[in-house]
């Protein structure tokens, strides 16, 4: 399968979005855009808004945020070694989201698992334990 990069200086947030797989479809990547999820130099945009080489992206995904910067655009989007090649991903970016799934990893470990049903050993013990 061919790629292709996209010929203009400039695309569009959101296809890039789709393009670099941040987002499934592009409906999804202008809706983040529109939320305030997705910043271009640390400004607020607007789905429309082009994207050139060097820009800074600052994307929010649930509990998620990529700080990268655009090494190439694409309209369309491709396999996923290409997408990896349009963006380059901060290293504090690395760091700092490292750091919040170890902190979400720990916060979750504390709670109480859902009780579900005893197992085939739980109802063996279950068992011999009423009869005694």
């Amino acid at each position: 399968m061919s790629v292709h990069y996209a010929q203009q200086d400039q695309v569009r947030v959101d296809k890039w979005l789709w393009a670099s797989r941040f987002f499934k479809t592009r409906s999804l990547a202008a809706k983040a855009v529109t939320g305030g999820k997705v910043h271009l130099n640390s400004q607020r945009i607007k789905p429309a808004k082009g994207v050139k080489i060097g820009d800074c992206l600052t994307i929010t995904r649930q509990h998620t945020e990529w700080v990268v910067d655009v090494l190439a655009l694409a309209e369309k989007r491709g396999p996923a070694v290409f997408a990896q090649t349009l963006y380059e991903e901060r290293p504090e970016s690395i760091v700092a989201r490292e750091l919040s799934r170890e902190s979400r990893k720990f916060a979750n470990a504390n709670l109480l698992q859902h009780p579900s049903r005893p197992s085939k050993k739980d109802r063996r013990l279950i068992r011999e334990f009423t009869r005694k």
